[in-house]
């Protein structure tokens, strides 16, 4: 099984921050590249839809609002891999009220590609959406 994770220091309260992300059907209001999701199952899964059309639908399966925390499952999505559980986490920077520290971590089975290539893919993802995350926080 491969893994990566990506964290970054964003300029906002860990409250804040959680605020905006924390909803398992947010992801539109930070991350460009996700326009759309549609909630079902009470919430407990999304559809979600990228800009050329692709539909990723995901399962939460594990939800800590005490700790800033959920962790999801694709159940379909046009990735490479199988067995794909990610975690986004929100956590307090010591010493700096005005700061969060996000983390975007997933692990997974590459499905016709090498490790290193779905690891790449990943970590990219998640920089890509931490870094749009930040900008919105900044904004």
């Amino acid at each position: 099984m491969a893994s990566t994770s990506v964290s970054r220091t964003v300029p906002a309260t860990p409250e804040k921050v959680w605020s905006l992300i924390g909803g398992f059907d947010a992801l539109p209001d930070w991350l460009p590249y996700i326009p759309e999701s549609t909630a079902s199952e009470g919430g407990r899964v999304r559809s979600l839809k990228n800009p050329e059309g692709d539909v990723i639908v995901e399962r939460l399966v594990d939800f800590n609002e005490t700790e800033r925390q959920y962790s999801y499952a694709i159940l379909q999505a046009p990735f490479p891999v199988d067995g794909y559980v990610s975690t986004l986490r929100v956590h307090a920077v010591p010493g700096r009220a005005d700061l969060a520290e996000v983390q975007w971590s997933g692990r997974f089975n590459p499905v016709n590609a090498t490790e290193q290539e779905v690891v790449d893919l990943f970590t990219g993802i998640y920089a890509d959406g931490l870094d749009a995350l930040a900008r919105t926080l900044a904004g």
